[in-house]
């Protein structure tokens, strides 16, 4: 399957020269520091003008490796709770990005319930802004899409269960991308305190925790479900930490601070 852009010129420029300088800009920030090698992260999925200064950061502070599983949250179209897209290529304004055939061969034989469905991917924006970011800052990789439609607990405990079998067998340096906006529409206030309960639980890789305070104190984290599955992944490899590289709220851009949406750039050792 190609996958062609749906939201380049509406959630990022659909210009490639246009598209690349916006991209620098929001990842110099980070660009003078040592960049590190972690196992997975989390960035924002908004339009680039609210949210891409935060998922910038975190790219610019990473060292990427060739291969790469995002984690997106599948928000209205229709289509399987677990869908992976498993051969052919993701196509931005940089270009195609290839799917990595073996990987995701190897992802649905660990979790049977990932189902190969191309509906569920078609009109989907939170796993298409990252991958941009990912062609301009290191081009040349391959990844594994998979979109969650689920909030099941069990489900995605079992899915991240596989990924980190998965991660723990493979070889190659892989990197999760794990795709999510924080506390929607609420004021600035409220969605900053609501945001540092989930990101508590985010820094002390607690999936569990997560699921739990998000559902319990109402934070409106869409990407909840990759978070969850990121996290119990993460455990199965023994990351014991998450740190935050930038937090920020549409507020900040905008000015209007009684509805934003949070944003949270993470990575996990």
């Amino acid at each position: 399957m190609l996958r062609l852009p749906v939201v380049a010129g509406q959630f990022y420029p659909a210009d490639p020269q246009e598209l690349t300088h916006l991209i620098q800009k929001f990842s110099a920030g980070e660009s003078a520091k040592e960049k590190v090698r972690v196992r997975a992260c989390m960035v924002p999925h908004a339009g680039y003008m609210y949210s891409g200064a935060v998922a910038g950061a975190v790219f610019s502070r990473i060292l990427l490796p060739k291969k790469i599983i995002v984690l997106g949250v599948r928000h209205r179209p229709p289509g399987a709770d677990l869908a992976i897209l498993s051969e052919g290529a993701w196509r931005t304004p940089l270009g195609d990005a290839a799917i990595d055939a073996e990987l995701a061969q190897q992802l649905k034989v660990a979790c049977p319930l990932l189902e190969e469905d191309s509906i569920a991917h078609r009109r989907e924006h939170s796993l298409e802004v990252e991958i941009p970011f990912l062609q301009a800052l290191d081009a040349g990789f391959s990844l594994v899409p998979i979109a969650l439609g689920t909030l099941r607990y069990d489900e995605l405990h079992e899915l991240g269960l596989a990924l980190g079998r998965v991660l723990k067998e493979n070889d190659d340096d892989i990197l999760v991308v794990t795709s999510s906006d924080m506390n929607h529409y609420e004021n600035d206030e409220t969605t900053r305190v609501k945001d540092g309960r989930a990101i508590a639980k985010l820094e002390a890789v607690d999936p569990e925790g997560l699921h739990n305070v998000c559902r319990e104190e109402k934070v409106s984290m869409c990407g909840l479900g990759p978070a969850v599955a990121m996290l119990t992944a993460m455990k199965e490899l023994g990351v014991t930490r998450g740190e935050v590289v930038r937090y920020a709220t549409s507020g900040d851009v905008s000015g209007d601070h009684d509805a934003v949406v949070g944003y949270a750039g993470m990575i996990f050792y």
